[in-house]
């Protein structure tokens, strides 16, 4: 998957899509942006002031928002006029895919997992246990690289959307695999469930345990302080109600 690839990562900050979208609330600044993405070509920005009829000065000030939002990029390189000796700044498009989902959907996520256990499925092993199997090692291997107690900000940034719910037990009120979930959810709520215990294990938790607990509204798993109960780590077999949930 592109932002977890098999040397996992911690979830980066990335770009904030939401900070993202208020910046394209300018006129001027959506249509620089298209100029720049439709060019095909690092553009100046004398160029891109003509393109969309402002002054250099305003193009400048708008595209270096469009920068610090994480939309567009820039560097010294172009051939235009110099100034202070230096190359002219020339704008690019951003090599990063800003999206944005509310509530928060992680399909590349899924789609990474599924492509993964596709292509690395080993000899005797069936396409469910591959699947299985690479969600594990990959939630395994990010937690081996989160810090201690980092479990919410993890599970945030992936989009569980976590709440304590009292009484021990961790709530996840977003499914990031929805509406496929609701479609597979044999399938899906499994890779999910072997994810997160992955990611458990991997980070050293000793003390919480990931359990299947489907129901409506909710992901399909809750994560449980304490050892988890005879049968209870493997989850039910049955987690049709998945279906229902609207998260």
């Amino acid at each position: 998957m592109s932002e977890f690839p098999a040397a996992a990562q911690t979830p980066p900050a990335g770009t904030d899509a939401l900070a993202a979208l208020a910046v394209l609330g300018d006129e001027s600044r959506r249509g620089l942006l298209e100029f720049v993405r439709r060019a095909h070509r690092p553009v100046t920005r004398e160029e891109a002031a003509a393109a969309v009829g402002i002054s250099r000065k305003l193009a400048a000030f708008h595209l270096d928002k469009l920068v610090t939002s994480g939309l567009l990029q820039a560097r010294h390189g172009g051939h235009g006029p110099r100034r202070v000796g230096r190359a002219p700044k020339v704008y690019e498009p951003s090599p990063h895919t800003v999206t944005i989902s509310l509530p928060p959907r992680r399909q590349e996520l899924l789609a990474s997992l599924l492509a993964e256990a596709v292509t690395a499925q080993k000899p005797q092993e069936s396409a469910r246990e591959a699947a299985l199997r690479v969600a594990r090692e990959r939630g395994e291997a990010l937690g081996g690289e989160a810090h201690a107690g980092d479990a919410n900000a993890v599970l945030e940034a992936l989009g569980f959307e976590p709440e304590d719910d009292g009484g021990g037990r961790t709530v996840l009120h977003n499914c990031p695999f929805h509406p496929v979930a609701a479609q597979a959810p044999e399938l899906v709520c499994a890779m999910n469930h072997a994810f997160l215990r992955g990611y458990l294990s991997g980070s050293g938790d000793r003390e919480t345990t990931a359990v299947l607990d489907p129901r409506p509204g909710v992901c399909c798993v809750q994560l449980r302080s304490g050892p988890a109960r005879s049968g209870e780590a493997a989850g039910p077999a049955d987690v049709s109600c998945a279906r229902d949930a609207s998260g």
